[in-house]
């Protein structure tokens, strides 16, 4: 990854790296965060679940639909790696100012991609679709960071 010349850019990802090395870590806060008051099944309502065939999925015992920690979240379909998914959010979030050009730079992924997960991600945040779990999230990926010192 290069390096951005742009003011604060270091500041939001500050020990990002060193807490999220892979998608897996990712993966392991979204369920974390998703089902944290406990799991229900968005097709039939059931509580009880079972380990999907995906890592951090979960299957429903009565309808047998199985549900990954991305489903019905701003990561749903997301066709990149997660954790340059983490990255644009938080640079969405805490440095709107950077341009998803720069963003594309430092990321080296194609620009329109960036753009298009950016205003993903702002969009949600304006008409309050998701902005509560991103709000969360984006406290907890902060909080994993800050614990790294």
């Amino acid at each position: 990854m290069k390096s951005l010349k742009v003011e604060n850019i270091e500041t939001p990802l500050k020990n990002f790296h060193a807490v999220f090395k892979s998608d897996e870590d990712c993966l392991n806060l979204l369920a974390n965060l998703k089902w944290e008051k406990g799991y229900k099944c968005s097709k039939c309502a059931n509580t009880n679940y079972c380990g999907g065939k995906q890592p951090y999925s979960r299957r429903c015992t009565r309808c047998k639909k199985e549900e990954s920690a991305t489903a019905n979240t701003i990561f749903h379909r997301c066709k990149f790696p997660l954790v340059k998914a983490f990255e644009i959010l938080l640079l969405a979030c805490q440095a709107p100012a950077i341009s998803s050009y720069k963003v594309s730079e430092y990321l080296e992924m194609r620009h329109m991609t960036c753009y298009n997960f950016k205003k993903k991600i702002l969009d949600c945040r304006e008409n309050n679709k998701d902005s509560r779990f991103i709000s969360k999230l984006i406290l907890s990926i902060n909080r994993e960071m800050n614990s790294i010192k």
